[in-house]
């Protein structure tokens, strides 16, 4: 029973990181992995040494950011609200209203946003205007394009990602809650000293993950949001691998970018399981 995955993991996440070996090639692809001249560091160091780098990195850590500080704790406190809900079918109704989104691709993400927020016609775009007073382009102004990023992942993501905390939350004892209620702690009280603590070990290990996919700022959705007048806040390390590799050919050089990405998540995913074991938390390992 277990040969099936081990077979798909060797031939479909193992054998092709033979790949990253033109990270240290000026690789030819009529020459092949083996013809191609090895070069050493050499693409790392035009990495560190371009003037794409300090943006480009410091577009991703700036999304980054604003994802473990606003997208990361939104979900346990849907889920935190919804567990309050005591009528049965309105917790259902908005359990339902909330996951929907996660099954939209970001192609329709964007197009939604493109249709509300339209220079001129677009609903969301004449509300601003007419609390700003002035015309507003959200979709090519640079300021507006980190805001949007966030209020689509918050609005695709969230709901999806209660359900590991809901799940959490039904191995909670209600005769702690009774306990608590008969020694005088309102629902806050309650909430703060055996909910959260309940699912604790849960929002360890989903920020242990979180932390390894930092830099996957997620390249569909930046991509489609992306445009002449926003590229320079809109550029990440996904789509810069995107733009070097493909359009530009330099397979070479995107894949070194690649590499460097995946061991800084590397570093990052150790250096958090290693901070929850120091603090006694329950890590991956």
């Amino acid at each position: 029973m277990l040969l099936p995955g081990v077979v798909y993991f060797l031939l479909f996440k193992y054998a092709p990181m033979y790949g990253i070996s033109i990270a240290f090639q000026d690789y030819l692809p009529f020459l092949g992995f083996g013809d191609s001249p090895w070069v050493g560091f050499k693409h790392f160091e035009t990495l560190f040494s371009s003037p794409d780098f300090s943006r480009v990195l410091t577009n991703t850590l700036i999304l980054a950011g604003l994802h473990v500080v606003l997208v990361f704790p939104a979900p346990i406190i849907v889920a935190l609200l919804l567990n309050e809900l005591r009528i049965t079918v309105v917790k259902r109704f908005i359990q339902s209203s909330i996951y929907i989104p996660h099954f939209l691709s970001w192609t329709i993400v964007a197009s939604l946003t493109y249709l509300l927020f339209a220079v001129d016609v677009g609903p969301a775009t004449q509300l601003l205007n007419s609390i700003t007073g002035d015309r507003l382009d959200v979709l090519a102004d640079p300021d507006w394009f980190r805001p949007l990023i966030i209020m689509q992942t918050l609005w695709k993501a969230t709901g999806w990602g209660t359900i590991i905390y809901l799940a959490a939350l039904t191995s909670v004892d209600p005769n702690l809650y009774e306990a608590a209620r008969i020694d005088g702690a309102n629902r806050w009280q309650q909430m703060w000293h055996i909910t959260l603590p309940a699912i604790r070990s849960t929002i360890v290990v989903m920020a242990i993950l979180m932390s390894g996919n930092l830099l996957d700022t997620g390249f569909e959705q930046i991509y489609l949001m992306t445009n002449s007048l926003n590229r320079e806040v809109a550029e990440v390390f996904d789509t810069y691998v995107y733009f070097m590799g493909i359009t530009q050919g330099q397979y070479s050089y995107s894949t070194a970018v690649g590499l460097f990405k995946a061991v800084v998540g590397i570093i990052l995913i150790f250096g958090a399981n290693w901070l929850a074991r120091r603090f006694k938390q329950t890590g991956l390992f």
